[in-house]
């Protein structure tokens, strides 16, 4: 072979090479974009769209947020991080809370427990933070193992520990904001602590990667936290995108519409009513999604009355 074949077979084999690479970045990009691979963290996005009401939870992680924007777009509500632990609020609590408000977005707070931390100290600071608003979302006890992610705190308490712990905070919030609170739980956490425990309480759910059922058995549920890839107008960058179990009529119900007009049509009723589990109904489906993904049936979700 002459050394000008060589180099042209060289260069040939170079730009094939490239070629290659270029392709397989664009079919990258293209899988990121589709965002719907089966055991990614979007995976259940196409899934979770057969609820009809979506909304977000945010912290200072994103930073300024056009909530007038985000609501246009279709988000119907949004929990924002307030407090951690009995000593750490978060920097942009007040900042979310009161813009998302004035956009006219139903807005709740939440707390992220740290087990390292005296439960009647986390109680406290978390009163100290959020103010009591009768238009606001019921409050929600953040409750999650972060192991050796910590070096705080890297330890997982006994399970009575646990129980006895979350009792007081969800029963001192109740009493203060006159809402039964909710619980968020990771599945690691739900299987070690809260299976058949704590069922009075409404339960929001993460599961990236697989339907609550799959995870959380029969256990009923009301949020479903389904991908922490979201995109939402308004918003810069990912956000966890959250599905809400009930029917449209359920959300007007959860959100204190039906109070608020029972309250406008009786002036001396009172603006807490009992905190009786009402169940929402759901007929199974055995339809596509428009991704073309089939449906299971949906499960049964946990809507209370607040």
């Amino acid at each position: 072979m002459m050394i000008g074949d060589g180099l042209a077979l060289a260069k040939r084999g170079l730009a094939l090479g490239l070629m290659a690479i270029s392709l397989s970045a664009c079919s990258s990009l293209t899988g990121d974009r589709l965002a719907n691979k089966l055991g990614s963290s979007a995976a259940m996005i196409p899934v979770a769209q057969s609820y009809p009401v979506h909304g977000v939870d945010v912290s200072r992680y994103q930073g300024q947020v056009n909530w007038s924007e985000a609501r246009a777009a279709g988000t119907r509500f949004a929990y924002i991080k307030a407090t951690e632990g009995g000593d750490h609020a978060d920097e942009n609590f007040m900042l979310h809370w009161i813009s998302a408000r004035d956009a006219g977005m139903p807005r709740g707070a939440y707390h992220f427990y740290y087990w390292c931390r005296p439960v009647k100290d986390q109680i406290k600071w978390f009163f100290k933070n959020v103010p009591v608003e009768r238009d606001a979302l019921p409050p929600v006890l953040d409750v999650e193992w972060y192991g050796a992610a910590s070096e705080k705190c890297p330890k997982k308490v006994p399970k009575a520990e646990a129980i006895a712990d979350m009792k007081l905070f969800l029963q001192a919030v109740e009493k203060h904001y006159g809402k039964r609170p909710m619980i968020y739980t990771s599945i690691d956490f739900y299987r070690d602590i809260l299976v058949g425990e704590l069922q009075e309480y409404p339960l929001w759910v993460r599961t990236v990667n697989a339907q609550p059922f799959e995870r959380y058995g029969d256990r009923r549920w009301m949020l479903w936290q389904y991908t922490d890839m979201g995109r939402v107008p308004g918003i810069k960058g990912n956000v966890d995108r959250n599905a809400f179990a009930g029917t449209e009529e359920e959300w007007a119900r959860f959100t204190g519409h039906a109070l608020t007009k029972l309250a406008e049509a009786e002036p001396n009723a009172s603006l807490v009513s009992t905190p009786t589990p009402v169940l929402a109904s759901f007929t199974p489906s055995s339809s596509a999604s428009a991704s073309g993904i089939p449906l299971p049936p949906l499960p049964m979700g946990l809507v209370a009355k607040n």
